[in-house]
């Protein structure tokens, strides 16, 4: 969780120039070397580290635009994650792909999503190959609360239990789609559970701001997956602390709800716990080495090539000579 943290406050101080959403001027100098949308999982770091610390290099996983801390968690490295945000050759996506699209199939993380439900029926379909090669591995999805509006959720979930698949659906339910909250927008209770009920999936509801709930939950849910139990989801509660992007200020939440819910933090939740079993010390030098590991990151992000002009030649689908004459 130490790390997730550190990566997105030091991304996000990399994202933040001039100007903030809007154009406004914030008063800052600094340079901008994240260039374009960052949105960050800043108080979700809960529910990525819980339910990753249960899967291996084998096992397959897709994210959202909110893909940070999914991405770390599955054991990406931080310092080509970095390398990407900066949009540097080194990147995982050789600096073309940026916050929303970083992959790492060593790894098992087929990639973030800029689509909101998109990696939803990437997971089914990736759950469906690990079935027919009788592969001995699962899929895992994470989406936010407000996707479960879209179509895709419907359709990867009925897809999912028609034909008993091997995968993990798990809704971070932050209370918010962007810019608007969720509940407003959403017909029924509790309706990512609801919904997944609905076609016979075994919903779990749990705090996702205690680390240690998500991580017991998720190694029940995952350990009757392995054993082909089929599909099932996990609907995490949890909070976004900042805003859509790292420069929205996120004016337009009451400041009394951000105030309470930054009291369930699941970083010193989850520190006052260890410190109560006399582990404060060993959570400490936790902390001290994920600072220092996400710092050298920036500093060989800062330093790394910028892609070669001629690498805008490469990577590209074609659709045929002639097609456009």
């Amino acid at each position: 969780m130490v790390r997730i943290r550190a990566f997105e406050d030091a991304a996000e101080t990399a994202s933040q120039g001039g100007v903030s959403w809007g154009g406004a001027a914030t008063g800052k100098a600094s340079e901008v070397r994240v260039k374009g949308p960052l949105h960050l999982s800043t108080g979700q770091e809960g529910v990525a580290a819980g339910v990753c610390a249960h899967l291996t290099p084998q096992d397959l996983l897709t994210s959202t635009h909110r893909g940070h801390g999914h991405t770390l968690a599955k054991g990406a490295d931080s310092t080509k994650m970095m390398c990407e945000l900066f949009g540097r050759a080194t990147g995982y996506n050789s600096g073309k792909g940026g916050s929303m699209h970083i992959a790492d199939f060593s790894v098992g993380m087929l990639g973030a999503n800029g689509v909101v439900t998109a990696g939803l029926p990437i997971a089914v379909g990736a759950a469906h190959a690990l079935k027919l090669r009788k592969v001995d591995a699962i899929a895992v999805s994470f989406f936010g609360d407000g996707a479960i509006n879209r179509g895709p959720f419907l359709e990867a979930l009925n897809w999912a239990q028609v034909f008993k698949l091997p995968v993990l659906f798990v809704c971070e339910d932050n209370q918010i789609s962007a810019t608007t909250k969720s509940a407003p927008m959403t017909a029924g209770s509790n309706a990512a559970s609801a919904r997944a009920e609905s076609l016979n999936i075994a919903a779990t509801r749990v705090d996702g701001n205690d680390v240690q709930a998500v991580s017991d939950a998720a190694a029940r849910l995952i350990a009757q997956i392995r054993a082909g139990s089929g599909p099932q989801l996990l609907h995490a509660i949890t909070y976004r602390h900042k805003g859509h992007v790292s420069v929205d200020p996120a004016t337009y939440r009451d400041p009394v709800e951000v105030a309470n819910a930054l009291k369930l933090d699941p970083i010193p939740r989850a520190r006052a716990l260890l410190e109560q079993q006399g582990l404060g010390e060993q959570a400490a030098r936790v902390e001290a080495e994920a600072k220092a590991e996400i710092d050298a990151a920036v500093a060989a992000a800062s330093a790394a090539p910028l892609p070669p002009t001629e690498a805008a030649y490469t990577d590209i689908v074609t659709t045929g000579e002639g097609m456009w004459s």
